[in-house]
Formats: structure tokens, sequence, C-alpha cells
């Protein structure tokens, strides 16, 4: 009767050894990326424009990215708010760049919503434009509050949960391995709200983004 659970022992171990090994070999491989943006760039940026009406505010924080990174931000007529439902929050996004290994998008609420954010190899950092943000850190019994201008920081393997108020914006910069947040994008779509439409158009923004990429990294950025 105990080699049954002996080899469970054995299997949980295996599982763990080569959870282990993937771990170092994600983190080497994120040691190798030449990265487009740094965070502190995208948050400086998007500081000037926090407490200006959120629509004004994206429209100057798209230009001056795409002054400053030619060739690595959409063009205007592939830029589209798609509704979001993951964790159980609601939201709308507008993909600007994304690799395999860093992205930046603008994210938002028009009427509130809050819920779980997720817990994968990425770190996320979102600097607010307009309205309030609460976050609540696992371990802990109080939350924090973030206003325009302030930045929050999710760290890789780190669980929280969010609230935003009605009419928060922010811009966001996901830095790791960008393909581990897809199970969380598409959980609430696949067994909730069956909007497969916005899966869609989510997943589409992300090939032109890989796309736009590829054309820059083999052809060079247009003049």
């Amino acid at each position: 009767m105990q080699w049954p659970v002996g080899r469970r022992w054995v299997r949980a171990a295996l599982l763990l050894a080569a959870a282990a090994v993937l771990a170092q070999v994600v983190w080497i491989w994120l040691g190798t990326q030449s990265f487009i943006f740094e965070r502190e760039e995208i948050e400086l940026l998007a500081r000037q424009y926090a407490g200006l009406d959120h629509e004004l505010a994206f429209s100057r924080f798209i230009v001056e990215l795409r002054r400053l990174h030619p060739g690595h931000v959409l063009p205007d007529e592939e830029l589209q708010w798609v509704f979001m439902n993951a964790g159980g929050w609601m939201g709308a996004v507008c993909l600007l760049h994304a690799s395999l290994s860093e992205y930046v998008l603008l994210f938002g609420t028009a009427l509130g919503s809050g819920g779980h954010l997720g817990r994968y190899w990425v770190e996320i950092s979102d600097t607010i434009i307009s309205g309030t943000y609460h976050r609540w850190r696992e371990g802990t019994t109080k939350s924090e509050v973030f206003y325009p201008g302030e930045t929050v920081v999710h760290r890789p393997g780190e669980a929280t949960a969010a609230e935003w108020g009605p009419n928060t914006w922010m811009v966001e910069y996901g830095r790791g391995v960008i393909p581990s947040t897809l199970g969380f994008v598409m959980c609430d779509t696949l067994f909730s709200t069956q909007d497969f439409l916005s899966l869609f158009y989510t997943f589409r923004a992300y090939a032109w983004a890989l796309r736009l990429e590829l054309t820059t990294y083999l052809f060079g950025q247009d003049p």
C-alpha cells in the first residue's frame, strides 16, 4: 500500500523540479532580452498628462510615444478600445505596443469595477491619469488608494485585488512572459461572458502588434 503513495510523492517532486527548472529558464531568457521601453520612462511620460481629460491625455501620450519610439506603436487605424473581462472585473483596453516580453496599453473603466488581478510571470505598472485605484495586497487586511499621477506596481507572482472608481483611466506597462497572461485574459470569456467577439479583437490587436515588431526588426522603421 505504500507504493502508490510513494509514486504520488515522486510525481509531485518531479513536477516541482520541472517548475523550478522552467522558472529558471524563463528568468534566463528574460535576462537576454533587449527591451524597447523602460518602466520609469512610461511612468514619467504618463505622469505629464495626469489630471487632464483622459481622452486628451491619451492622445498626447500616444503622439509622444510614437516620437520617442518610431516603428513600435500601432498606427491610429489599428488602435481599438476593446472590452475585457478577467478576474471578475470589466474594463476596456487599447493596445499600443506588444511583443513576447513587454507591452504598453491604455486601460480603464467608465463605470467602475473590481476583482482579482491574476498571478503570472509579468511585472505590471499602472500610472493613473484620472479616477481612483484601490489595491488590496495578499496577506494584508487593509487597502491602499492611489490617485492621478501615482503609479501602482504589480510584481511577478504577486496576487492582489483591485477596485477602480468610475471614470478611472491609466497607462499600463508590462514586462515579462506576456503569453503567461493569456489564460487569465481568456477564462472569463470562455466560462462566463461568452463575448468571443471582444476576445477576437484582443488577439487581433496582439497579432497586429507582433507583426509591427517583426516588420520593424526586419526592415527598420519608416523614415
